[in-house]
């Protein structure tokens, strides 16, 4: 558990002075502290393997008791603190003091934990550097985490315990007739073991909830410790210290124990060598590597290299260890009438370091905020000049917390992303009633319809992701916004349907043939209230389907008209760009969600129609049947969507905007002082934004600005409403082809019309 400070920064190998940072260490140097970081971590596994042994046979406190004892004479005899350095005063024994007591809780429940969970589990959960704890807590409750990958690292993180919350099949412990060292022990453990018991779970969860609160107290016993290791002349010498106090601390504990409680050690002669292995493996070894690796190489590299090896020793270990001594001491601790007590390794538990392997990759790698600079130049004076791109004076991401009050604020302020999650609410509660009471009964029916409609709200989770992204506002990578994710997610949807729809019908065939017998006992019911619920949907997102009902939501593809009207001579080159207000169109993600609704209803009246057909006339033809109408009725429903989207996602020009688009183009043709336009391109972004783009060619002597203004009304009256101009006048392509030989066959263009005649009204004449 002790790990080094920042004292020892600065206070050096000898607690006194130092440098005042990490020594540069050329980089060919640092594969022999990296392989030193990697070979203690190994011992470190090692050393808590055989903790886990011993205290199945000594109690928790005079194993501790022997750990900081072993610790503080090695320390003391090697440091000494006590000759070495300035004088302690009366104030910074009182600190050290309550340093002890500190560093005596958190060791007190790390190794019950251990305890609890095994020495696996312990080592995925608690073997965490400080800089990867401090990075997971800034992203959850600060606003300056890190960006998107220190959000991803700490979602690792996360899912990595609740894997071993709730994935993991580690029941041994709960099936034994009483725990290692028994409730009544000693007052201290069954206080610990009933404060578990009353949170209602097994206990090797419990141990999971309690090394993640000892792993957040370590973190800040180290932070809070800094200043007091710079104090008192370097973290060794604190550290020294501190173990001799909690030696004294805990002595009269011990002595206590040993008159009152009933050793289950035979020989303490047979386990001098296990407590050597684990006091020099886990408390002396791993602190100085720790303190010399923090001074040779950077924090974050220290944590990197140190966790990967620690979590693979430890899934090694647990599933190959083995040992003279600890078989020794396992026949020692285990009755006759009990099996192995030994925690397994559980599919959950190699999910979780995976999990645990690749947050402690990402959180402990330096912020990359900042760095974005690029060298441009000196100042007069010799300054550094950097150009910094916006984002690195932005702040990257919010709190978890945050984010989730403001999306949730975001969803219910659109109608409708409130009524998806209104609708998944309800959705939800009635799949855990069904839930609830399937198990309750034992129907496998109402087991599997509750599976059902938990799958069906993936597709309104989605739905309901979509329509809060498409509000988000556009950045510099994503210049558009997010608008056109509701496309992608009614052409998901879409493709989620016809993928049942397909299942469904070949499925129905196949029971044509030989229609099966079925148990309708729970199907009335259930399928009545599956009914009531997606009727109650029906009615929320019919809008969505009436609103898109007829107009195809077209996406545009380019049309590329590109008119011969020999352009006059361009000077010049303007850029015009007009955002103009939302139009409406189909919104494709609501559609989908509409279907997929529709959909579950068309399944709960097709089992109720067939449910009364199967009870009143024994016709089990009539399961298939109603299933391949559904099926149908589905795929055809869903074909219009899957095409509009299609279409949008194509870039097609919408085809309800064709006709005024035409004409459109025609009226600009006619307007004073352009000679031609080209490459006008237009397409749906998204169910509100319709963008185009066009190049315009105007004579030498018009006002440019008038023109893009006409050009503008006009567009945005056939309904664009995102629109960028292009002006293009003769001089800019003489000038460019100067600098470029690519702009030889516009020049020759644009030479070509130097023999038009113009009349007033903007027509020419050869």
């Amino acid at each position: 558990m002790e790990e080094k400070y920042g004292g020892d920064v600065l206070a050096g190998p000898g607690g006194g002075g130092g440098g005042l940072g990490p020594v540069d260490v050329p980089s060919a140097r640092l594969t022999k502290y990296i392989v030193l970081l990697c070979f203690a971590k190994f011992l470190k596994a090692v050393g808590l393997f055989e903790s886990y042994d011993l205290l199945k046979a000594v109690h928790i406190v005079q194993f501790i008791f022997i750990l900081k004892l072993g610790t503080a004479f090695f320390m003391v005899l090697f440091q000494k603190p006590f000759s070495s350095g300035k004088t302690i005063t009366k104030h910074q024994w009182i600190k050290i003091f309550k340093h002890a007591v500190a560093g005596c809780i958190i060791s007190l429940l790390w190794f019950f934990g251990l305890t609890l969970c095994g020495p696996l589990r312990t080592l995925l959960l608690f073997e965490h550097s400080d800089i990867v704890v401090i990075s997971l807590l800034s992203v959850l409750f600060t606003s300056s985490g890190g960006g998107p990958a220190k959000t991803r690292g700490a979602a690792f993180f996360i899912i990595a315990v609740i894997c071993l919350l709730l994935f993991d099949n580690d029941d041994l412990m709960a099936k034994m007739a009483e725990h290692p060292e028994g409730h009544h022990d000693s007052a201290l453990t069954h206080m610990l073991y009933t404060a578990i018991a009353f949170l209602g779970v097994a206990d090797h969860k419990g141990g999971v909830l309690l090394l993640v609160l000892a792993l957040c107290c370590k973190v800040g016993f180290h932070t809070a410790s800094r200043k007091l290791s710079v104090d008192v002349g370097g973290a060794k010498r604190l550290q020294a210290l501190s173990h001799l106090v909690s030696v004294l601390l805990l002595c009269p504990w011990v002595i206590v124990l040993s008159v009152t409680t009933e050793s289950k050690v035979e020989s303490w002669f047979s386990l001098i060598m296990p407590f050597a292995t684990v006091i020099f493996f886990v408390m002396i070894l791993d602190f100085y590597v720790d303190s010399i690796c923090s001074v040779k190489m950077e924090v974050s590299k220290c944590a990197r290299y140190g966790s990967f090896p620690i979590f693979i020793s430890a899934l090694l270990f647990g599933n190959f260890w083995t040992h003279p001594i600890t078989d020794q001491l396992r026949a020692m601790n285990k009755a006759a009438h009990q099996e192995s007590t030994e925690h397994v390794l559980s599919g959950g538990v190699v999910v979780s370091a995976i999990f645990f392997i690749l947050s402690a990759n990402i959180l402990s790698s330096p912020s990359k905020r900042g760095q974005k600079g690029t060298l441009i130049g000196y100042s007069p004076e010799g300054t550094p000049l950097y150009n910094f791109m916006g984002d690195a004076f932005q702040h990257s991401s919010q709190s978890i917390p945050r984010f989730i009050k403001e999306s949730l604020k975001q969803i219910l302020e659109e109608s409708d992303s409130r009524q998806i999650f209104y609708f998944l609410c309800l959705n939800l509660l009635f799949t855990f009633v069904e839930l609830f009471y399937g198990v309750l009964t034992n129907s496998l029916g109402l087991i599997s319809d509750g599976f059902h409609m938990l799958f069906d709200c993936s597709a309104l989770v989605m739905g309901l992701f979509a329509a809060l992204m498409s509000r988000w506002k556009a950045t510099r990578i994503f210049s558009y916004g997010y608008g056109r994710i509701e496309i992608l997610s009614g052409f998901i949807n879409g493709l989620f349907l016809i993928v049942i729809a397909i299942f469904v019908f070949m499925e129905s065939v196949a029971r044509l043939i030989d229609p099966p017998e079925l148990d309708t006992h729970m199907l009335t019911p259930v399928s009545v209230g599956g009914l009531i619920v997606n009727l109650i949907g029906i009615c929320a997102f019919s809008h969505a389907h009436s609103h898109a009902h007829g107009a195809s939501q077209g996406s545009c593809h380019s049309s590329d008209h590109s008119h011969s009207h020999h352009m006059h001579g361009h000077s010049d080159h303007g850029h015009g760009h007009s955002h103009g207000s939302a139009g409406g169109g189909m919104n494709a993600n609501m559609r989908g969600v509409f279907l997929h609704v529709l959909a579950d209803t068309l399944g709960s009246i097709g089992v109720i129609v067939s449910t009364v057909l199967i009870e009143q006339f024994g016709w089990f033809i009539a399961d298939p049947l109603c299933s391949l109408f559904i099926a149908i009725l589905i795929f055809l429903s869903v074909v219009p969507l899957i095409k509009d989207a299609c279409q949008v996602l194509l870039l097609r020009l919408p085809p309800e905007y064709e006709k005024e688009l035409h004409i459109a183009l025609e009226k600009i043709q006619k307007i004073e002082g352009l000679i031609s336009y080209r490459d006008p391109h237009f397409w749906r972004h998204s169910a509100s934004i319709v963008a185009g783009t066009i190049h315009i060619q105007v004579t030498s002597d018009v006002l440019e600005q008038r023109i893009v203004q006409q050009v503008t009304g006009i567009l945005k009256d056939a309904g664009v409403n995102n629109l960028t101009i292009q002006v293009e006048k003769e001089a800019y392509f003489q000038h460019m082809s100067g600098l470029s030989t690519g702009f030889h066959d516009v020049l020759a263009m644009t030479k070509q019309m130097e023999s038009m005649k113009y009349c007033k009204d903007g027509t020419y004449i050869m």
